[in-house]
């Protein structure tokens, strides 16, 4: 997947995978990437040529891409990273938390969803209290109560 990735344009990893590049990794079975849009379709196109290489057979991983507009300059502030063994690009510290504040504040996210979203940026925020200033104020409190 990230070979195909590399080789289709700029891209990076996003979501749980990319929290767990920067805190104690929690376990996830989702990889989320941003890719330029514009490429999207080539890219798409070739794994469904080769899927074989994009999802191993008996692999329980799900892939998202996002071509929503405000993930496409995370790609250019990306940093190299180890992910799962691999060399990856992942999105930098802050564009994580940015990605997860916008996901955390969805109101069509499930609920679900939305509390791990809150979990990963309290993890962040413990970890990195610089971030916090990025909050809104309900899980800024809740990191000085912790």
């Amino acid at each position: 997947m990230i070979e195909a990735c590399k080789a289709f344009g700029p891209y990076c990893l996003i979501g749980g995978l990319a929290v767990n590049c920067y805190v104690e990794p929690v376990y996830t079975l989702d990889a989320d990437l941003v890719v330029i849009a514009s490429g999207l379709s080539k890219l798409l196109e070739h794994l469904r040529e080769a899927s074989a290489n994009a999802q191993p057979p008996g692999s329980q991983l799900r892939i998202q891409f996002t071509t929503d507009e405000r993930y496409q300059t995370f790609v250019s502030r990306s940093v190299e990273a180890e992910v799962l063994g691999v060399q990856t690009r992942v999105a930098c510290l802050e564009d994580v938390a940015r990605g997860k504040l916008w996901a955390y504040g969805d109101p069509q996210r499930r609920l679900s969803k939305r509390k791990k979203d809150e979990l990963d940026l309290i993890r962040l925020g413990e970890a990195y209290p610089e971030l916090r200033s990025l909050y809104p104020t309900d899980l800024r409190e809740q990191l000085e109560r912790g």
